[in-house]
């Protein structure tokens, strides 16, 4: 019996079983749970030792004792394994990951320590996200608001952006949590995500559905306090806030079901001001249009994120376009930003739109994105983040700047004043 449980856990190790067994079998036996430290390490690799060598130079005090921050012990207590050509930890690259430490600066440092895993669950430290999700429904306001009959007045536009950020900010923190209970066996892996509350255990899984129970019922009061009719096109967005996780996983194109997801509410700003998809052609044609170019702002600023992860996600077996594409990055990104700016452009002229915001939206956003991807450095993981954030608002600020522009030369009626001035000077003439 003893024999078989000492072969059982050479199998276990993934060793070969020694054709000869040690004689003093009973003192090992006892120690054959110390073996199973070594399963999936790169540690020692016994087959490559005679048995009476293995049986003389391991010190099982020692491999007693062996963790992810010791086995380096071994190599120092074990020359023989040196010198016989057995590979030891001092022969690999070993890498110490700090463990998880408590927030002491920031807006999660002022939270109960209760409340802290939730909250990074969340990202509620990492607002990038939600900015991200919210522009999308900002333009469609701006648009929908010159678009409607008649025009939206400030407050109503106001009221509304509002709404929407409050919206963002809690689908955003849902699509988070789902998408963490998805990961739960691959964040650990990463190690940029190995700290998450769901990946360190300091919510279980049980709790963190409950809590997105929570965060769905918050969105669904937010999405109520819009017209009814909100309601018919946002529910088809939840498919793929569910699905994205998902599709890291059976394709190398996760980014286009993100994009999916985060540009929804570049057709939600229409309903909201009362403009009919459904019977205003006009309308439905700038909202595809300008869906379509968030969703290639999704897929270009995603790929970049996606290369602070690539070396993590190659060995977890997590797909991405950053993978697929690493060769020609740069290339993909220009693609992405010039179909993104086509796209914006024709969202314009179906609206409509005046030099204004083909000037400061698309002129500004072409400008922000030749000058990032010309810039960035998909090599190093802080220039790729530093891009990332800050490129949500150089790109986003400006097309939010043309458009806020537009709706006020609209709204106060400037451009009909140039065209009066204009008339008048051609009668003088």
């Amino acid at each position: 019996m003893a024999s078989t449980v000492l072969r059982a856990s050479f199998r276990f190790c993934g060793a070969p079983t020694p054709r000869l067994l040690p004689r003093s079998l009973k003192a090992y036996q006892n120690r054959v749970n110390t073996l199973l430290v070594l399963r999936g390490t790169s540690s020692i690799f016994i087959p490559s030792v005679p048995l009476e060598s293995w049986r003389n130079t391991i010190n099982f005090n020692t491999i007693r004792h062996v963790t992810p921050f010791n086995r380096n012990k071994l190599g120092q207590t074990s020359p023989a394994f040196r010198s016989s050509g057995v590979a030891t930890s001092r022969d690999l690259p070993s890498k110490t990951l700090p463990a998880y430490t408590p927030p002491t600066t920031g807006l999660l440092s002022f939270l109960p320590k209760q409340v802290v895993p939730y909250a990074e669950l969340i990202r509620l430290d990492k607002p990038t996200g939600t900015y991200y999700l919210f522009f999308p429904c900002l333009f469609s306001t701006l648009i929908a608001a010159t678009m409607a009959t008649p025009m939206a007045d400030l407050t109503t536009v106001v009221r509304t952006t509002a709404l929407f950020f409050t919206g963002a900010l809690v689908m955003r923190g849902a699509g988070c949590t789902i998408n963490d209970l998805w990961d739960r066996n691959l964040d650990p892996h990463v190690e940029r995500t190995r700290l998450r509350p769901i990946a360190r255990k300091a919510i279980s899984p049980q709790a963190a559905i409950v809590f997105t129970s929570a965060q769905l019922l918050a969105g669904l009061g937010v999405l109520l306090s819009l017209p009814f009719e909100c309601f018919w096109y946002a529910t088809p967005s939840l498919l793929f806030v569910a699905s994205y996780p998902l599709a890291k996983r059976v394709t190398h194109y996760p980014q286009f079901v993100l994009g999916l997801t985060f540009s929804w509410g570049a057709m939600m700003g229409f309903p909201a001001l009362g403009v009919d998809l459904l019977s205003n052609q006009a309308a439905l044609a700038t909202a595809a249009f300008l869906y379509s170019s968030n969703v290639a702002w999704t897929v270009l600023y995603d790929m970049i994120y996606a290369h602070m992860d690539i070396k993590d996600d190659a060995k977890a077996g997590i797909k991405s376009i950053a993978l697929k594409h690493e060769k020609e990055t740069k290339a993909v990104l220009t693609g992405l930003a010039l179909g993104q700016i086509s796209l914006l452009a024709s969202a314009g002229v179906a609206a409509g739109m005046g030099p204004i915001f083909f000037i400061g939206s698309c002129g500004g956003a072409a400008a922000a994105l030749a000058t990032m991807v010309w810039k960035v450095n998909l090599k190093e993981v802080k220039n790729c983040w530093w891009w990332f954030q800050n490129g949500c608002w150089i790109t986003g600020g400006a097309i939010t700047f043309g458009l806020v522009g537009e709706f006020l030369c609209q709204y106060f009626s400037l451009y009909d004043a140039e065209k009066e001035d204009s008339r008048d000077l051609v009668i003088q003439k």
